[in-house]
């Protein structure tokens, strides 16, 4: 994805409805390059425009969520790799760290099989030799495109891993990991249920808010990869729940 269109979303992602030409004068482009970007943004979906103003579609549309934060997204993505073997079958749930990660694990012609609720995941590799995907039923969340709902716990009970990869909506020093959608995040707690070990994979942004919902992800020992900016108060927090930063 060009790098102007990941700002275009940065952006939009940020604030959800900008002027079009104040777009354009951020970026540094004529009104009529900007407009070809948000043609083609539009053409997939991420965003529409209104009266002179491009609006963010849906905050939950994953290939959206992937350009914010990309390059630290990115980076977390290949730490994350270098923990998986060839010849590993690992969870891995939907978040957009998530999905770099298996990018990443095709990129690098890893032999490993992803055992996964998102689509989005499965269809970014259905072209990749090198990684197989088990793909878990359940209830289908459009803009997500995950897997959700009691038919993800009764897929997942057929399998046992060595990592789970998962990502989080936010984290807070009471509850610990957070999530704003409670059918997600029964699906992560279904599916740390069977992994020896869980990794969350965000950006340290996420440490400065959190969601609705808990994760709870019970026995599962937890750690955690993020960027450089993680501060001192949330390294604290992290250290008294137990929770290793990688």
């Amino acid at each position: 994805m060009p790098s102007r269109t990941n700002r275009i979303l940065e952006i939009l992602t940020e604030r959800t409805r900008v002027e079009v030409s104040q777009l354009a004068d951020e970026l540094g482009v004529s009104q009529v390059t900007m407009r070809k970007d948000l043609t083609e943004l539009e053409r997939r979906h991420l965003i529409r425009r209104e009266h002179g103003f491009a609006v963010l579609c849906s905050p939950d549309n994953v290939e959206g969520r992937l350009a914010y934060h990309y390059e630290e997204k990115r980076a977390i993505a290949k730490r994350a790799a270098a923990l998986v073997r060839d010849g590993d079958t690992i969870m891995v749930e939907s978040g957009s760290c998530c999905a770099l990660l298996v990018a990443q694990l095709a990129a690098e012609r890893r032999e490993v099989t992803v055992i996964t609720n998102s689509a989005f995941i499965a269809a970014s590799v259905r072209d990749d030799p090198t990684v197989k995907v088990v793909l878990l039923g359940g209830i289908y969340q459009k803009d997500s495109q995950v897997m959700v709902g009691p038919m993800v716990r009764q897929c997942v009970e057929g399998f046992y891993v060595d990592l789970l990869f998962a990502g989080t909506d936010g984290f807070s020093a009471r509850t610990g990991f957070t999530n704003s959608d409670q059918m997600r995040a029964q699906a992560v707690r279904d599916m740390a249920g069977h992994a020896e070990r869980a990794i969350i994979l965000t950006e340290s942004e996420k440490f400065n808010r959190h969601g609705t919902v808990p994760l709870a992800l019970g026995e599962t020992p937890v750690a955690v990869i993020t960027d450089e900016d993680l501060s001192d108060e949330a390294r604290t927090a992290l250290a008294t729940a137990g929770i290793e930063v990688l």
